[in-house]
């Protein structure tokens, strides 16, 4: 049931869906749906007017600063610092995200091995294309292992093969991690996505499953 303002404008008008553990999940719809809004509510980034956001029964509100343990968020334009190497990046998030020092350690493995960045890892940052850039955001994301990750546009300006191979990287993190995911990209969602929740002009207009959704649209 949320519903956000922003000054006289309602961007989100009491929207509600679900998203199954262990699935990846998408919102899709075109430029100015509400879709980065709605990812803002759910991490908590951004407070609702009305309606609330539960995390396995919890409310992400009273949660409060144990919400960033459970999420890992991928901005549309990743905050990256173009002068670190790879590597004194993650290192650099973890320190702000609590992760203990032992636990960087595994963390960063897991990292380097599940988003391919080894060959990437003491390069600075600035020097890398835009789909590993586009890693690193998602490992930044991931440094602190939560539970969910939700990624908005993760796939925005890249070219055709990073694109395929960003589409590879999301459905090897599913086994591991709860997914959300923006697009309005149809048939992206349709290859990565067990579920689609429609937004148009804040609104919902469908929820489901794909073959579902297919069904009504045709």
């Amino acid at each position: 049931g949320i519903t956000k303002f922003f000054s006289e404008r309602k961007v989100l008008g009491n929207i509600s869906f679900s998203v199954e553990k262990g699935s990846v999940h998408g919102l899709l719809g075109p430029n100015g749906a509400g879709k980065t809004t709605t990812m803002r509510v759910v991490t908590n980034l951004l407070r609702p007017d009305s309606g609330s956001v539960k995390i396995n029964g919890e409310k992400n509100s009273e949660l409060g600063l144990k919400t960033n343990t459970k999420i890992g968020f991928l901005l549309e334009d990743p905050p990256l610092y173009q002068d670190m190497t790879v590597q004194e990046y993650l290192k650099f998030v973890g320190s702000l995200k609590k992760v203990s020092a032992k636990k960087l350690v595994k963390n960063l493995e897991y990292c380097i091995d599940v988003l391919d960045l080894g060959v990437v890892y003491n390069r600075s940052i600035e020097n890398l294309s835009k789909g590993f850039k586009q890693r690193v955001g998602i490992a930044q994301a991931l440094i602190h292992l939560p539970d969910i990750l939700i990624l908005d546009e993760p796939t925005a300006g890249l070219d055709p093969q990073s694109v395929v191979e960003m589409r590879e990287l999301i459905l090897n993190l599913r086994s591991e991690h709860t997914i959300v995911i923006s697009s309005h990209l149809l048939h992206e969602m349709s290859l990565v996505c067990d579920d689609v929740t429609i937004l148009a002009s804040g609104y919902i207009k469908d929820t489901g499953t794909l073959p579902e959704l297919r069904k009504k649209l045709s």
